[in-house]
């Protein structure tokens, strides 16, 4: 099975400073909280590239506004490389390497060029504290094959049963691929938090029950409808109600995650 899931030319050792973003399914907020979470570490002055690897359905440019001169479809086509296609994001004091929207043939690349742009992104990770990589929704070989070097993995669900059941496949498929995988479970558009510390043990109890293993809480988010009014004006929450409860929280799990490299 690992040699199907993680070939062995497509196996570098993992980078602790690559925080991946995944979850089972769409529509729980990933782009958002990778967005939030990439503000809220360059607030405490820390140099963060936000990177879009979801190939199929690249939005982080759209949730921020943005129109990239050059984007990850430029580095594919061999016009520049990722270093050239990175852009700085003033607002936020993070730099964002940009994915092509709506190019659903970008998730139809060969094995070996994802590889290649794996590594790409592995070196250019050494110029940064933190690379937050925004996955594609769901296990697919494009999703496992940015996941793969992470030094940590957040795992993105709410408290829908489809979420829960999804987060919990992409947690199985990653832990039985690579057991020394940090996982890390966010609960995102938790009614209260103690509504998000159930979700979070409903995970958690399937996840010892069936793969004895105990993934991680890293935090919170609590429903906040300004989120739903930023991503609409295309402002980042942590600019335009950075006092919220969500924003709260968001900075809540960055300040443990800058800690992390204590963990290595």
């Amino acid at each position: 099975m690992t040699e199907a899931v993680f070939p062995q030319a497509f196996r570098p050792l993992r980078s602790r400073n690559l925080l991946a973003v995944a979850s089972g399914k769409g529509g729980v907020g990933k782009t958002w909280f990778s967005i939030t979470l990439a503000h809220a570490l360059a607030r405490k002055g820390r140099r963060v590239l936000l990177f879009d690897g979801d190939l199929g359905l690249a939005n982080v440019d759209i949730q921020l506004g943005l129109s990239p001169k050059r984007d990850l479809g430029a580095v594919i086509d061999g016009l520049t490389n990722m270093a050239g296609a990175t852009e700085r994001f003033a607002d936020g004091g993070f730099d964002v390497l940009a994915g092509r929207s709506g190019s659903g043939s970008l998730a139809n690349l060969p094995s070996h060029r994802l590889g290649e742009l794996r590594n790409e992104l592995l070196s250019l990770a050494a110029n940064y504290d933190d690379v937050i990589v925004d996955l594609g929704a769901g296990i697919d070989r494009t999703v496992r094959n940015f996941a793969g070097p992470a030094g940590t993995t957040l795992v993105v669900t709410t408290d829908e049963p489809t979420a829960l059941t999804d987060a919990y496949a992409f947690i199985k498929v990653v832990h039985a691929t690579v057991p020394s995988a940090d996982l890390r479970v966010v609960v995102n558009m938790a009614q209260t938090p103690r509504d998000g510390e159930r979700t979070y043990g409903t995970l958690l109890k399937a996840s010892q029950n069936f793969l004895k293993y105990a993934p991680q809480l890293a935090g919170i988010v609590r429903r906040d409808q300004r989120v739903r009014e930023t991503i609409r004006f295309q402002t980042p929450l942590l600019t335009r109600s950075p006092g919220s409860e969500a924003a709260q929280d968001v900075e809540a799990i960055a300040a443990k995650l800058a800690l992390r490299d204590r963990d290595y």
